[in-house]
């Protein structure tokens, strides 16, 4: 009986393993197949491009009233004709570099001149008869000392001095104005500068206050502009001035408010300003369209894209990507720069942030993110 009963014993035994190994399997292809179905049900990464993000970083921000307007020479003058007569010969072009007292053109001053020796010589002339005059008074102030003459005689001989340098004052005073006029038979430069306009040539017959050149000294030039007087505050002689000009694009000039208007224009409500702007390798020329902004308050702060930050709710925010993940931040907002379309950012991002703008800005918070680089983007295959 022993035999007989250990066979049926070793039978159970392996029925019930091979139950057991069945059932682990069993267990086995069934977690297999949720934790198959389980990362079936995560979602994909959503792919950005590298144009829908940005990075913060730390940048100087400057904020102002905006202005624009045409650019001119700070010193120009217009050189008029100061006697009537005919060009004999001009000595300058237009764009000719000139320093003070250069000769321009000369006016035919034969008359004048003649006019002029006239006078030199009623000069000699009322100064010989001057100092005879105020001989004869010494003379005769000596006499009536010792009673040799009478009062009347020493009366006359004063009243004949007295003539006498008269006619001497009037005499060189002709002879002033006619060596004036003579000076101004030479047209000269004012100021050391450049000829922008020349309107003189041989030959013409000017009248006085003709305009004859022009002169510019390009090393300076100025903008007049104006800004809002409910920005007045922010404007004070003195401040920066960023500008960029039609012509250079590519380049930023720096000048300075030298002058503000103190009175507003009642109809529009502008105040005038002027600008100066340094130009010392006479790269800006009169008549170009300037625009730029009065840096009225300069800081190095975290900087973002005004295109990242929502605004139309109670309180800005943005769309960070941390961690692979899309997540909707608060933040406190500071300096706008309306040029550059940047805005500082207080409190709620650190520097080495991403953030996402464009229409990637619409991604739903919690949305796990992938950044796509060129490498990724697919080559199409002939």
């Amino acid at each position: 009986m022993q035999p007989g009963i250990n066979r049926h014993r070793m039978r159970a035994g392996v029925v019930a393993l091979a139950i057991a190994v069945t059932a682990g399997t069993f267990a086995g292809c069934k977690r297999g197949e949720a934790g198959d179905a389980k990362a079936e049900s995560a979602p994909a990464p959503t792919t950005v491009g590298t144009e829908n993000v940005v990075v913060l970083t730390q940048a100087e921000l400057a904020s102002g009233p905006a202005i624009s307007g045409n650019l001119q020479a700070a010193q120009e003058a217009t050189v008029r004709a100061q006697i009537g007569g005919t060009i004999l010969q001009t000595f300058v072009d237009e764009g000719t570099r000139v320093s003070t007292g250069t000769l321009l053109a000369r006016i035919d001053d034969r008359t004048i001149r003649d006019q002029y020796l006239s006078a030199r010589s009623a000069v000699t002339s009322a100064q010989s008869a001057a100092e005879v005059a105020q001989r004869n008074l010494e003379r005769s102030e000596r006499l009536a000392t010792a009673g040799a003459i009478a009062d009347r005689d020493l009366e006359t001989a004063r009243s004949q001095n007295i003539a006498a340098q008269s006619q001497l004052a009037d005499a060189k005073a002709r002879l002033t104005l006619q060596d004036k006029q003579l000076a101004d038979a030479q047209i000269r430069a004012p100021f050391s500068g450049i000829v922008s306009k020349r309107q003189a040539n041989s030959g013409d017959v000017v009248q006085p206050g003709g305009e004859l050149f022009r002169v510019v000294d390009p090393t300076s030039m100025r903008l007049d502009a104006s800004v809002p007087a409910s920005q007045l505050s922010a404007v004070k002689v003195g401040a920066p001035v960023s500008f960029s000009v039609s012509g250079y694009p590519d380049r930023t000039f720096e000048g300075k408010i030298m002058r503000i208007n103190p009175i507003a224009d009642p109809t529009t409500g502008q105040v005038r300003v002027a600008v100066a702007l340094p130009n010392a390798g006479n790269n800006l020329v009169g008549g170009l369209f300037a625009e730029g902004r009065v840096a009225s308050e300069r800081r190095n702060v975290l900087v973002a894209p005004t295109s990242a930050v929502d605004v139309t709710g109670i309180k800005p925010f943005v769309i960070r990507l941390k961690d692979g993940k899309v997540e909707r931040v608060e933040v406190e907002l500071g300096l706008r720069d309306e040029e550059s379309e940047r805005v500082e950012i207080k409190t709620g991002l650190t520097k080495g942030d991403t953030l996402l703008i464009g229409a990637a800005r619409g991604i739903s918070p919690g949305t796990p993110v992938r950044v796509s680089t060129p490498a990724d983007t697919p080559v199409a295959k002939s």
